[in-house]
């Protein structure tokens, strides 16, 4: 086993829970176009972005309904249905995650999420309430890949990065923890990720 290693983050979206907005909006729209288009030009990442950086979802929706008016009962629907862009987990990642902790590694998250939405996701996913410590985007004001968010939560939960193992499937927030000093694996699959920890004899 890699005896340096002690601490492993996770990220959320795309590693252990499957979120998507389409999960929603495929039920809003009669064709995948429109819905494409709208997600591109209206409800888009950039947009969803500054909730997950902290701006309340009620400022970022009359910002928008100002400027697609006509949009108004779709762009709402981006918060007050927002449960039902939550797929489920990501095939896999759980059981990693179980089995990590029953080797006694200390466990962390690290997200980009609005604090006005998580708090819908923890009674969905049991595993949200083993971790040793989580630290959300939202709640921060702070995104990955800042690496003041890196720092935060190194200073916050007391780990040393040398120590500490990062998994997220964003290239840049992975490419930052790097240069913070931390270990890093890129998550691609739940298999990739279990034969990657095996290659590093963490499991």
């Amino acid at each position: 086993m890699d005896l340096k290693i002690r601490n492993i983050v996770f990220d959320f979206g795309g590693v252990l829970i499957d979120w998507n907005p389409r999960y929603l909006y495929r039920k809003i729209f009669n064709d995948e176009a429109s819905m494409e288009r709208f997600l591109k030009e209206i409800c888009n990442g950039e947009w969803n972005e500054k909730q997950d950086g902290g701006r309340p979802f009620r400022e970022g929706i009359e910002e928008l309904i100002k400027i697609f008016p006509g949009e108004a009962e779709k762009i709402t629907l981006y918060f007050d249905r927002w449960e039902e862009m939550v797929g489920g987990e990501i095939k896999g990642t759980p059981e990693v995650f179980y089995e990590l902790k029953s080797l006694g590694f200390a466990l962390y998250g690290l997200t980009n999420w609005s604090g006005e939405t998580f708090p819908k996701v923890k009674h969905r996913f049991p595993f949200l309430n083993e971790f040793d410590g989580i630290v959300v985007s939202g709640d921060e004001r702070l995104l990955k890949p800042d690496p003041e968010i890196f720092k935060l939560l190194l200073n916050r939960y007391d780990l040393a990065p040398g120590e500490t193992l990062f998994i997220d499937d964003n290239p840049a927030n992975v490419e930052e923890a790097c240069k913070l000093g931390l270990e890093v694996i890129r998550f691609e699959t739940a298999e990739q990720l279990r034969n990657n920890l095996k290659g590093r004899r963490l499991l």
